[in-house]
């Protein structure tokens, strides 16, 4: 319908009356809503940004911070949270990737001798 109006409104040779203004303007299609969401994972932690519907949880947040889009973030009881600093840092543990205990870069079979690695989050606020 859109393309047929498309059409007829670069098609016309003459001047439009108001009848067929609002006809035109009656047979656009209604704009669509305008939001900004920030999809994170269980942890608060920030996956994406989108203006588009996606399966997951997501909080609404303002224009400016959707168009930052800042990463060093936390959602804590569905509120933004700005980090001043955030590293991560490879730690030892009793879960994670099986290494050489000598070498993190080397992942091992469970059944040989090992250190288990996973990232950890260092945050401050």
């Amino acid at each position: 319908m859109c393309n047929r109006v498309h059409f007829i409104t670069m098609s016309r040779t003459g001047a439009m009356n108001a009848e067929e203004f609002w006809a035109i303007l009656h047979a656009m299609p209604e704009p669509r809503p305008v939001f900004w969401r920030l999809y994170y994972n269980e942890q608060g932690e920030p996956i994406t940004y989108s203006m588009e519907h996606m399966p997951g949880t997501y909080i609404e947040v303002d224009p400016e911070t959707y168009a930052r889009s800042p990463m060093n973030v936390r959602i804590k009881n569905g509120q933004l949270i700005e980090l001043k600093s955030a590293v991560r840092r490879l730690a030892p543990g009793d879960t994670g990737t099986a290494c050489y205990p000598d070498n993190v870069a080397i992942v091992v079979p469970l059944t040989e001798p090992h250190q288990r690695w996973s990232m950890k989050t260092y945050e401050s606020n």
